[in-house]
């Protein structure tokens, strides 16, 4: 009550002083003549009406609160999980040097510079940044100023008089107006941390689109490799096949093999030169997407060819709680819920009346030699206040509507909270495993190449036939791809837990600086 008692005090004050100035001093009591004094008196009270605006001014919705979710105190898939050494328990900004390629290296600075998803994002951030300043704006006042000039010519069948010079007048006006209306109730204020929270979620976006963009070309690059691996296990397997056939050939030229066994020889080289020739399909398409990746059309760029030949690295894992400040994602969807919540403040504030501050100023005349003096003079201060009465439920949808987009965005951050620790959990699950079944394949593929050194020994011994000899070879090949396969099944497991544990990224980047945020 003691708030309204103030507002309707100065409200008062401010209507007193335009009557005062618009021609009825000599009727309202306390009404001085003298302009200069009621100028000053007028000044004085519009002062303090602001100040009392400033005093008594509130911001009405919800202060934030981060929204709550379930962590969990560790990994489920850490149990025997080694260590990185040096004991080093966060991922570095540049995350992909732990894998020591050096042409990786060199594609991945190129996805910052060129990337066009990045440069969208990037240009997406600047405009959201640009939005919080149009927000601010709210804070200050409109000032207009111009010049305008009017020449009048009074018709003589108005008010029965008769036409005469003194029926045509000039009105030159040169005025400055400005009007403001205090932020109250917080509208502005709202509204600007609702636009500052947006720009913070666009910032985190943009941390997103360029670990995204990174992590598939990590994995575009190591599937590329693989396939590298495989056509260079390919063309190994092609050469031995030849001898393999020329041996045949020379056992049937002298009577001890069978043209049979001549034309499976041949089969089985032909074959695994398609597969070979295969592979190039694949190979192309990876190095497309890269160029992609890098902002270049795939006319000019390639790769020469370089076998996967990568160790597989440590990554520092962290706890479960450090997940909600790494990835930006995560922070992304945090900041947008402080934003929608925001929102509900500017709906609620349509609720409480809005005042409005206005003045004029400035110098008018009917001629051009009075116009910039200083009797011309003119001047006006004048305040209004506006309450909606009825508006058929409006303002309380509205504030439905806001309340919630915000219950929606708080459930889009727990769900995204959500996937972080699954996506965590299931590459490190993948990591466990791929590594203990690439032990056994390389068991399996040791096995195998003696097996076929067996066979092959049996064979020019005339004890089995060259069906034994193929079944080998083949058993050979699957096993020693496999293996690559799991190799790079490997590498793209650990891109993934890197991009999942948010690439080396920290919020405390995030937050804009006071001069952007308007403090």
């Amino acid at each position: 009550m003691r708030f309204y008692k103030n507002i309707n005090t100065a409200v008062k004050q401010i209507k007193r002083i335009t009557v005062c100035h618009s021609g009825l001093s000599g009727i309202i009591p306390g009404c001085r003549k003298d302009s200069r004094r009621t100028s000053f008196a007028g000044m004085t009270m519009l002062a303090s009406f602001m100040a009392v605006l400033a005093f008594a001014s509130c911001t009405v919705g919800p202060n934030y609160v981060k929204p709550t979710t379930e962590v969990p105190a560790l990994y489920k898939e850490t149990d025997g999980w080694k260590k990185a050494e040096p004991k080093d328990e966060s991922i570095k900004g540049a995350w992909w040097e732990i894998f020591d390629d050096p042409q990786l290296n060199l594609l991945e600075e190129q996805v910052n510079i060129s990337n066009q998803n990045v440069a969208m994002a990037e240009a997406q951030y600047r405009q959201s940044r640009a939005l919080v300043q149009t927000a601010r704006s709210g804070y200050f006042p409109t000032v207009t100023a111009g010049a305008s000039f009017i020449r009048v010519r009074r018709s003589a069948n108005v008010g029965g008089g008769t036409f005469s010079g003194a029926d045509t007048t000039s009105d030159l006006l040169l005025p400055v107006n400005a009007s403001w209306e205090p932020d109250i109730w917080g509208k502005v204020r709202r509204t600007v941390e609702s636009a500052r929270a947006g720009a913070e979620a666009s910032a985190a976006d943009l941390e997103a689109v360029r670990l995204s963009a990174r992590a598939e070309l990590a994995q575009d690059y190591f599937q590329l490799r693989e396939l590298d691996a495989e056509r260079k296990l390919l063309d190994e397997t092609v050469t031995a096949f030849k001898k393999s056939l020329e041996l045949t050939k020379n056992r049937y030229a002298s009577g001890v093999a069978s043209r049979a066994d001549v034309l499976q020889a041949e089969t089985q080289l032909k074959s695994t030169q398609a597969q070979a020739v295969d592979i190039g399909v694949q190979r192309s398409q990876f190095e497309h997407a890269i160029a992609f990746l890098i902002g270049k059309t795939a006319s000019v760029f390639s790769l020469p060819a370089a076998p996967l030949d990568a160790v597989v690295p440590d990554i520092p894992v962290g706890l479960p709680s450090e997940l909600l400040e790494r990835r930006p994602d995560i922070a992304a969807a945090e900041r947008r819920a402080a934003s929608a919540n925001a929102l509900i403040g500017v709906a609620e504030s349509a609720f409480y009346p809005s005042i409005t501050l206005s003045a004029s100023a400035g110098f008018e005349a009917s001629s051009l030699s009075k116009w910039l003096s200083w009797p011309s003079r003119f001047w006006s201060v004048g305040t209004a206040i506006a309450e909606t009465v009825f508006e058929g439920g409006l303002r309380r949808s509205v504030t439905d509507q806001a309340r919630a987009a915000y219950d929606a965005n708080v459930a889009s951050y727990r769900q995204t909270v959500l996937t972080g620790f699954q996506e965590v959990e299931d590459n490190l699950a993948a990591l466990r495993i791929l590594e203990e079944e690439a032990g056994m394949q390389d068991e399996a593929v040791k096995a195998a190449r003696q097996t076929v050194t067996v066979i092959t020994n049996q064979y020019k011994a005339g004890t089995v036939s060259y069906l034994d000899v193929i079944a080998a070879q083949t058993a050979l090949l699957s096993n020693e791809r496999t293996a690559i396969g799991i190799s790079g099944r490997r590498m793209l497991a650990e891109v993934l837990l890197i991009k999942a544990l948010g690439g080396g990224w920290d919020s405390s980047s995030l937050f804009l600086t006071d001069s952007v945020r308007g403090k």
